[in-house]
């Protein structure tokens, strides 16, 4: 019989959706290859990097990649520079974004839409189906749309490590139980600009009081060494004199990692494979800004602390909207970021908690500070594995990836002729 032909079009948008949301749900649809050709479409986001296209382009199983500059003429017009061509059937899965897209493009295209929502469900009445992360979300659903919508669970606290991620230790040589502080400065320039030197300063800093200590930085997708050196270079970035004082130089070994050496002689491993679990699941605790990489480190039950230095954030806003706008000025800005940062929890486990169970510091921080409080928390296993258990309970139960890829093949499978199912569906 002939094969049938379908297309996935997964709508997303900034480099914490693709790295949580698309890239697992990607490999959960991998495992029910119903789809002759995937397609993402990435739609502008003030939180990227710029290097969401080309990250996205590397995911298994991707075809083509419409990158943010492309993306409202196809939204107006239906055309791409390419001239892409489509399948008769397909569905439009929402994965970042403004939710308004997927109905946009759904109907144009004539394709089922099957959406993603952490906390509020829009355009029920021109969707097929929404998968949603709590129970909870269904008092928000009117009754005549509720057939519509599916718990599925928090797509962000899905993701595993590989079978074989002790390769990792093997790598480098270091025996199991190796103390290990992951240092996650970002992936964007402005957080990248704090981060790098911050970071490097708190290695510094907490090698004198851990000298078994390794250090190593998971570099984000995208983001090339050369780049992420720029960080860590006086004359590149002002901020190293703050807490480095001279240049962190890269060094690439013949054998095994590339590092960065500070100034005082600490060595800051740089990790390249992605995704990084592998990595992570053996860090007794991570450094982290803000971001999706909290719920990564949710997900793989990895303690963390959360640091967000407001002394440096001119051009790197929390807010969105106006105030966002204006707290990218120069002075007018940094007033804003450091004095009207919006209230309530930045790291996902304690928003999901509603309270806070990684240690989250907010405000004019210094490297020594942090790595006196790593210190302590380090010493204590007992104080580790009381935040592993709060991260266990917060990330709740696993599965949430597979059942949302169950429910995106069964909206397929709704618009397919019998037959053309069971041929897809056969053994």
């Amino acid at each position: 019989m002939a094969e049938v032909l379908a297309d996935l079009v997964i709508l997303s948008n900034g480099p914490g959706e693709l790295s949580t949301w698309v890239r697992p749900v990607l490999q959960g649809l991998m495992m029910r290859p119903q789809f002759s050709r995937v397609s993402i479409l990435l739609s502008p986001c003030p939180h990227a990097g710029g290097n969401e296209q080309t990250v996205a382009a590397t995911f298994p199983g991707v075809d083509r990649v419409l990158g943010p500059e492309q993306f409202f003429p196809f939204l107006l017009s239906g055309k791409t520079p390419d001239a892409w061509k489509w399948h008769r059937q397909g569905v439009v899965v929402f994965l970042g974004g403004d939710q308004f897209y997927a109905v946009a493009i759904g109907k144009r295209l004539g394709y089922r839409i099957v959406t993603y929502a952490e906390w509020t469900p829009r355009w029920l009445p021109w969707i097929d189906h929404c998968g949603v992360a709590q129970s909870q979300i269904l008092k928000k659903v009117p009754r005549r749309y509720r057939s519509k919508v599916t718990v599925v669970g928090n797509l962000m606290t899905d993701i595993q490590p590989s079978a074989n991620s002790v390769s990792f230790l093997d790598q480098l040589g270091w025996p199991p139980g190796t103390e290990i502080v992951g240092l996650l400065p970002g992936s964007k320039p402005a957080k990248l600009r704090v981060g790098v030197p911050f970071c490097l300063g708190v290695a510094d800093q907490l090698q004198q009081y851990r000298p078994q200590t390794q250090f190593i930085i998971p570099v984000a997708p995208g983001l090339s060494l050369a780049t992420l050196s720029r960080y860590a270079d006086s004359s590149d970035n002002p901020l190293i004199s703050n807490y480095l004082g001279n240049t962190a130089t890269v060094v690439q070994p013949d054998q095994g990692l590339p590092y960065l050496s500070t100034p005082q002689g600490t060595k800051v491993w740089l990790w390249l494979p992605n995704p990084t679990y592998d990595l992570l699941v053996h860090c007794q605790i991570c450094l982290t800004t803000v971001g999706a990489n909290t719920a990564e480190l949710t997900a793989l039950m990895v303690p963390m602390m959360v640091i967000l230095p407001t002394q440096h954030l001119a051009g790197a806003p929390i807010g969105d909207g106006l105030l966002g706008l204006v707290a990218r000025l120069p002075f007018v800005g940094e007033v804003i970021n450091r004095y009207i940062l919006p209230p309530g929890f930045k790291a996902w486990p304690n928003i999901w908690a509603d309270q806070e169970i990684v240690p989250e510091w907010v405000g004019p921080l210094s490297p020594k500070s942090v790595a006196q409080y790593l210190q302590t928390v380090l010493a204590s296993s007992s104080r580790l594995q009381a935040i592993q258990l709060s991260l266990r309970d917060v990330r709740g139960e696993v599965g949430a990836v597979s059942r949302f890829a169950q429910l995106v093949s069964a909206t397929l499978a709704e618009e397919m002729p019998f037959e053309e199912y069971m041929t897809q569906n056969s053994p």
